[in-house]
């Protein structure tokens, strides 16, 4: 496809406002940038049938389509794909931003290519209520369903598995709040699940304005932070003697570094710094840019600082939440709060969090995480950021520069149009394939994108090691 004028331009503005917001090599804080950080340009794709813009030497085709609303996905060993849906009530973010209800008949779908031309041709569902974590360990299928996190035993003979589901932790809470229970895998068995806030900040009446929160946030007891259960076991309860970390508003990325074994996570800033307290904020410019979203890297018992604390993008750190005094500047509270190791712009909504181990993608890509993001809803009187997703490079758990845009144009309509009701498609997932693809699912449009490095007419070629 053709790029206009207008993607060079903006890749190169968002390359250098990028670079004066920079705090150090960990803030990422440009908001509405649709090119890539380092001012690569998409190359072009006869076979893209998606109109996304990637980074050089990408294609991406269309896997499957109107699936329903893809949340995170996986790929098995054999290749095929699955996806869970989100058949739960949709988040607060989602209602007031006003995406759709969910409409989900199954759980999850399974879909696989049989002839090599990179689209599903065999599409399954596997029957039940979806949430949107997934995850495939010792040749189980474990997968979210809001309340509890089940698994199925998987068959060679069937790309959806043929026996009853096992629960293996049941009664997480649900709601109010942030539903997802997404979770991740280590290679042992400890299963980290995504138990996301109640609120917006702890207050006692969510969302109101002025009104103090509670202190100290009993909320934490059971909710923002992240879980450590045993994925080989199954009849275990939720406990608040399971946490293993805190202050994590909503960790909806969550990913193992292949590399050491360390637990990674994205962390969904608060809203409503203009909206709830103008006495404080009355720049609405200011709640569009604060908080930046986060990339941490988690250790057992580390507190990130919600609800008492955000990261403000001119202060570059943590600072007092101002339902517990905070003024933008103080951080009497977050002195003892384990920072970031990167910062995005605010209210992108990381969706997930991605380490890649395979062999078509160059090896650059091996030396850093991807993150999905799902866009913003709540950045007027700015501009609205779309979906995207991107590639942050690290360097012994530290940010190792800028990131790079590597997919864009999720949106498909012009950036000035960007909205909740008006964007087609809405990126929340990403997965590898058995061949080193790449696969990115889409919760709006139902769409799930197959992504490769030279692709012609559905076959690979190897990226060039660099």
């Amino acid at each position: 496809m053709t790029f206009t004028r207008h993607w060079l331009t903006t890749s190169m503005l968002a390359a250098a406002a990028l670079a004066a917001c920079s705090k150090g090599d960990n803030a990422n804080t440009d908001t509405t940038a649709s090119g890539t950080a380092n001012g690569n340009v998409a190359a072009s794709c006869p076979n893209n049938d998606t109109q996304l813009k990637l980074a050089a030497g990408f294609c991406a085709t269309v896997f499957a389509d109107s699936v329903g609303p893809a949340r995170h996905l996986v790929v098995a060993p054999n290749g095929v794909v699955y996806v869970a849906l989100e058949g739960t009530k949709p988040s607060p973010e989602k209602q007031i931003g006003g995406q759709p209800e969910p409409k989900a008949s199954s759980a999850v779908v399974a879909m696989r290519d049989t002839t090599g031309d990179g689209k599903a041709d065999v599409i399954e569902r596997i029957p039940g209520t979806g949430n949107t974590g997934i995850g495939i360990y010792r040749n189980m299928l474990y997968v979210d369903e809001g309340t509890k996190i089940v698994r199925f035993p998987l068959d060679s003979t069937s790309v959806v598995p043929k026996g009853q589901p096992q629960t293996v932790v049941s009664g997480l809470p649900l709601s109010p709040g942030h539903r997802s229970r997404n979770f991740v895998i280590d290679q042992n068995g400890a299963m980290y699940v995504n138990v996301g806030s109640a609120t917006n900040a702890c207050q006692p009446k969510d969302r109101t304005p002025d009104m103090p929160g509670t202190d100290p946030c009993t909320e934490l007891r059971t909710r923002a932070g992240i879980w450590k259960f045993d994925a080989n076991k199954t009849g275990q309860t939720f406990s608040p003697n399971a946490r293993f970390a805190t202050g994590l508003r909503n960790g909806m990325g969550l990913a193992i570094d292949p590399a050491d074994g360390k637990l990674w996570a994205t962390q969904h800033g608060r809203d409503g710094l203009f909206d709830y307290w103008k006495s404080k904020f009355p720049d609405p410019k200011y709640q569009a840019e604060n908080p930046a979203e986060e990339l941490v890297q988690v250790n057992q018992g580390d507190d990130f600082g919600w609800p008492y604390c955000y990261y403000a993008v001119d202060q570059k750190k943590l600072v007092d939440a101002p339902e517990y005094g905070g003024d933008g500047k103080k951080d009497d509270r977050c002195k003892d709060k384990k920072e970031s190791v990167a910062t995005f712009g605010g209210h992108w909504a990381p969706m997930d969090l991605f380490f890649y181990t395979g062999n078509q993608l160059a090896d650059k890509y091996k030396k850093g995480a991807f993150i999905v993001f799902h866009g913003s809803w709540n950045r007027a009187p700015e501009q609205q950021a779309p979906s995207r997703v991107v590639f942050q490079p690290l360097d012994g758990g530290k940010a190792h520069g800028d990131m790079e845009i590597f997919i864009d144009d999720f949106a498909q309509v012009p950036a000035d149009q960007v909205q909740p009701g008006t964007v087609k498609h809405r990126a929340v997932g990403i997965a590898q394939g058995p061949d080193g693809s790449l696969y990115v699912s889409d919760d709006l449009g139902g769409r799930i994108y197959r992504v490769t490095y030279g692709a012609q007419n559905g076959k690979q070629q190897v990226a060039a090691r660099r």
